[in-house]
């Protein structure tokens, strides 16, 4: 649109059209098509106008597009599309009638074993590019079932209509059903629909996130433009069958995690345990073994698998919804745990070594300058980092790289169908 508004045209429908002639598709190249170099993380394709770069949603490397182009934020050029003149042979046919529409998703467009391909290219690229690092080992790639994976969504209302955000936009985007959301979450997306529409319902409230074990459903208010009442969580446990106005118990790599509102937990049912097993596999007490450190520790996902390993482990979590939770599910632990409250960076500005062992799994923001700095005093022998955004684990590795070397990394494929992925990486300090 001319007035600046990101439009996504929904070039997977019309994969039956036939490709226009060869004098056609290079006279339009001419004319200032785009050629697809490859995709970035964020989910769009990267092109080239007159040599500056311009990103394109719901595009795949090599395909030619005609497209409208706009200014965004920090001068970056946008781009929407408005003819697919050459298509890639990688390019299907979306299994979500809402895709382009709902901003959930950027890569339906394309076959599964193809977004694996693209999602490594883009980690090593971006480790190249930002933290100037080489990736020397091999990277092994986890992946699981791409569709139905999804034990946690977020949904927004607007006049008692339920949906997600739509891409590049807070409008919202109604939808029926998702079919990355697991049959559970289904079930309660169609029951929340009905419920909106009864009077009950309260009109302000404008976001929920709904989790579940495909037993229970749990509701978080994440927002409102009012306060929301006690008795609203009364009124769901009959509007919203299986609904749990408490914590909600969770299994998950040979544990049982209770999980309160709030707290956060890994989305993807079917690759939880392979996470865990990625970050405690191989590990083994050293002699001597001084200090082992679960940074960022959450509900203790990665806390008590590694007190079966440990016979101490040190937790740090600031959350208060989360804190709570790590100290009820490491109460029973084989190992003995030690459950600290602290901002990661206050936490470790007390800690001194000797420390042999600290994983670290922290927000997208990744570990920052302060907490890199702290772990470069204490040279931990051994350190994993669990990352959700190749850009910040650039710049920590970066940091890290001058007194660690990497052993092993893997990609984990936790998000299909959408740009996101996770890497678990293992350090081990120079000699």
């Amino acid at each position: 649109m001319d007035d600046g508004t990101t439009t996504s045209a929904t070039t997977g429908q019309d994969s039956e059209a036939s490709a226009p002639p060869l004098e056609s598709r290079a006279a339009k190249e001419e004319q200032g098509a785009l050629r697809i170099e490859k995709l970035v993380y964020g989910g769009d394709g990267l092109a080239r106008q007159n040599g500056q770069v311009v990103l394109l949603p719901f595009v795949l490397p090599g395909e030619l597009v005609q497209a409208k182009t706009r200014t965004a934020k920090g001068g970056t050029l946008r781009g929407s599309t408005t003819e697919l003149l050459e298509r890639s042979a990688q390019r299907i046919n979306p299994a979500c009638r809402y895709f382009s529409n709902c901003g959930g998703c950027q890569y339906q467009h394309a076959g599964y074993g193809y977004q694996l391909e693209q999602k490594e290219a883009i980690l090593r690229e971006t480790l190249k590019r930002l933290g100037g690092i080489e990736l020397d080992i091999p990277l092994g790639v986890v992946s699981g079932e791409p569709w139905g994976y999804r034990n946690r969504i977020q949904l927004h209302f607007d006049k008692r209509r339920v949906g997600f955000r739509r891409a590049d936009s807070h409008e919202l985007c109604p939808v029926d059903a998702c079919p990355i959301a697991s049959p559970r979450l289904n079930e309660a997306l169609s029951a929340i629909k009905a419920a909106a529409q009864r009077r009950e319902w309260p009109e302000f409230l404008e976001g929920i996130e709904v989790f579940t074990n495909e037993t229970d459903i749990q509701l978080n208010i994440v927002e409102s433009r009012r306060p929301v009442a006690a008795r609203f969580f009364a009124w769901c446990a009959e509007a919203v069958p299986g609904f749990l106005p408490g914590p909600l118990e969770y299994q998950a790599a040979g544990h049982s995690f209770r999980i309160s509102r709030g707290s956060f937990f890994q989305v993807n049912r079917f690759l939880i345990d392979a996470l865990v097993e990625e970050v405690v596999r191989d590990l083994e007490p050293g002699a001597g073994e001084a200090a082992v450190i679960d940074l960022y520790a959450g509900a203790g996902l990665f806390t008590a698998p590694l007190s079966k390993v440990f016979a101490e482990v040190v937790a740090v979590e600031r959350s208060g919804p989360a804190f709570r939770d790590l100290e009820w599910n490491c109460a029973n632990g084989g190992g003995k745990v030690r459950c600290v409250r602290a901002a990661t960076e206050d936490f470790l500005r007390e800690t001194q070594p000797p420390v042999d062992l600290v994983v670290a799994d922290p927000p997208r923001a990744g570990l920052g300058k302060e907490v890199t700095g702290e772990l470069m005093r204490l040279r931990p022998k051994r350190l994993i980092l669990v990352s959700c955004d190749p850009a910040t684990l650039a710049r920590d590795l970066k940091t890290l790289s001058v007194s660690y070397r990497m052993e092993r990394a893997s990609l984990i494929d936790l998000f299909p169908q959408t740009f996101h992925f996770e890497t678990v990486m293992r350090l081990a300090l120079r000699d």
